[in-house]
């Protein structure tokens, strides 16, 4: 009998490979148990604490087990207020996450393409420089021409912040993109501005629509702006919360409900863009 054939016909099952199971891949997963668990906990206590009482809320004793009530929801609905400032925090960070994608995008093609790279520091200082640090002159401004407490002034400040961030997001973006597609296209007659619109702007997909999801989070979750710049029918929903907490007494019950209402869209918007927003962060990670 062959040796092959006695191979064949050895019932005996072939040995497994033994695998070396890294110890660091243990304390990796137990770090990564830790911080979720840090981010997760606070966001299960506000929802929970949502559903309770303030005499529930400010007894250590309870826990997660309690009866719930739907009381402070019912409460902060009642009178509209609520409602209106998520339609106005709506309203201005949609619309200056679009203009600020407007006009970072193409900035950040132009930085990224001709290797502009001075006026793109100069946009980094407005996203170094304190914000708080010109509430004042802004104040100032827009007073005198009419326009703290407008829709229009809240859009402008929000894009002091959207502008910078999208431009940084998208210029490792766009080095990463093959410049050899939009040299063919060019050589097809098309402008250089042409090849953005066509080539380089669908490509830039995934990029763009992880920036702007920033963006419109930052915009969302804005309070010191809207603090001074807005007044009574304009103001969003951070400053709405605000509201909440008194010299005396803090409503908790209520604080939390807004709490849990305010985040609700941004958290469907990012369960919803979760797939672009992790095709956008990875992207533009290596060139070429």
């Amino acid at each position: 009998m062959s040796t092959a054939t006695a191979t064949r016909l050895d019932p005996r099952p072939a040995p497994r490979p033994v695998v070396r199971r890294s110890p660091w891949g243990a304390l990796r997963a137990i770090a990564i148990t830790l911080v979720c668990l840090v981010i997760v906990a606070p966001v299960v206590w506000m929802i929970a604490a949502a559903f309770k009482t303030n005499v529930q809320v400010t007894d250590p004793t309870v826990g997660l087990v309690f009866s719930p009530t739907l009381d402070n929801f019912r409460n902060v609905l009642a009178d509209g207020e609520i409602l209106r400032s998520l339609g106005n925090s709506a309203i201005v960070g949609v619309v200056s996450t679009v203009l600020a994608a407007v006009i970072a995008v193409p900035a950040a093609w132009a930085v990224g393409r001709f290797a502009m790279q001075r006026t793109g520091s100069l946009v980094l200082v407005a996203r170094i420089v304190p914000a708080i640090s010109l509430l004042v002159p802004w104040y100032y401004l827009f007073a005198q021409v009419g326009l703290v407490g407008s829709y229009t002034v809240l859009v402008l400040s929000h894009m002091f912040v959207a502008v910078p961030l999208i431009l940084w997001i998208m210029i490792g973006f766009f080095e990463g993109l093959p410049v050899e597609l939009e040299e063919a296209a060019r050589t097809d007659g098309l402008s250089p501005f042409g090849a953005f619109l066509r080539i380089a702007l669908p490509l830039a997909a995934p990029g763009t629509a992880t920036a702007a999801l920033l963006a419109f989070i930052a915009s969302w979750n804005n309070f010191m702006f809207a603090l001074i710049l807005s007044d009574e029918d304009t103001q969003t929903m951070p400053v709405t919360l605000f509201t909440f907490i008194s010299y005396a007494s803090t409503d908790w019950g209520g604080l939390m409900a807004a709490a849990t209402l305010m985040t609700v869209p941004v958290l469907l918007a990012a369960v919803f863009g979760q797939k672009y927003l992790v095709a956008g962060l990875t992207a533009g990670a290596t060139k070429g």
